[in-house]
């Protein structure tokens, strides 16, 4: 079994699900956000004007089938100087793109070098901006800015609304066997990826199975007091009800130590109330896919696991 799996997100939760699911399959397709304006990405993307780099590399990365040193350059992060906080990831795929003129071939040839088992795409390459509509009326602009305010957000836009799709994605999406929404941050990583034209209509068209995974933990500033209903709920408003079909929710039970560092931060584990996803007719399933580790994330290989398990269904 070879399944094709169309995998959509961004941040930190998307190159987690993919180094467990490289396991599995090399038909994987990232179709990752290109929002980002924080930190090195956004520096590169405002100064040299071409997307910014940072998840398209974690998730290159996540694919990669390379020496751990190799993996471990393209993370270095530069501590001093002019170059201070850029990761050499995010310097060579810059250095690719004015070489080749073009970020989609930057992609590309970047795969090479690093051996990707599968493929990298952004999923517009257009300059998109994002814009958060809070709850008591006010908007603000940027990826970075959203979650700084604190305010409860009710709607995500994107800045061109018409930003086009990457032909490529629509063709993996319209193939694929799965298509799996998260883990990621909910308004920053994944729906932004929902925004882009064309994308929503060739999921809900597709005849792939349909899955979101639920993040472990609520992130302050962006879904406080979130359950996993509220997630879905969010997926859906920002999309269409015909987008999902599963529901991953993780069951593991966050040590007390760790609990009590994130609880510190404004952050708490997800409540499953999966009851009220099953009312609205998707199916659910709870498992204990967490990473026991210092910090709080999935397990590449139990997620890859549950995930393998639906689509054999």
């Amino acid at each position: 079994m070879n399944p094709k799996i169309v995998c959509i997100g961004g941040g930190t939760g998307l190159p987690n699900l993919l180094r467990g699911l490289k396991k599995y399959t090399c038909n994987i397709t990232a179709i990752v956000t290109v929002a980002d304006d924080g930190g090195s990405s956004g520096i590169i993307r405002d100064e040299l004007k071409i997307p910014p780099p940072g998840d398209i590399k974690n998730c290159l990365l996540a694919l990669a089938d390379t020496e751990p040193l190799m993996e471990n350059l393209f993370q270095y992060r530069f501590a001093s100087g002019s170059f201070k906080g850029h990761s050499f990831g995010n310097i060579f795929l810059a250095a690719m793109t004015e070489m080749l003129g073009d970020f989609e071939l930057a992609i590309k040839e970047s795969s090479k070098v690093l051996a990707v088992r599968g493929r990298v795409l952004p999923s517009t390459l257009d300059d998109v901006v994002l814009e958060a509509e809070y709850r008591d009326g006010s908007t603000v602009c940027g990826e970075s800015n959203i979650p700084r305010a604190r305010r409860e957000i009710r709607r995500i836009k994107i800045k061109p609304e018409d930003a086009r799709p990457m032909e490529e994605a629509l063709e993996a999406v319209e193939k694929a066997d799965a298509i799996i929404l998260g883990p990621g941050s909910l308004y920053t990583s994944v729906i932004p990826n929902l925004l882009v034209k064309d994308i929503v209509k060739s999921i809900s068209h597709s005849r792939a199975k349909k899955i979101y995974v639920v993040n472990i933990m609520t992130q302050p500033g962006e879904t406080t007091g979130y359950t996993a209903y509220d997630h879905v709920s969010a997926v859906i408003e920002h999309s269409c009800r015909n987008l999902l079909e599963y529901v991953v929710i993780n069951s593991g039970k966050v040590p007390e130590k760790l609990l009590c560092r994130y609880l510190a931060d404004g952050a708490e584990p997800v409540i499953c109330d999966s009851e009220k996803i099953k009312e609205i007719g998707y199916n659910v399933i709870e498992a204990d896919i967490l990473n026991y580790t210092d910090v709080v994330r999935h397990s590449p290989e139990k997620l890859a696991r549950v995930i393998m398990k639906i689509i054999k269904r």
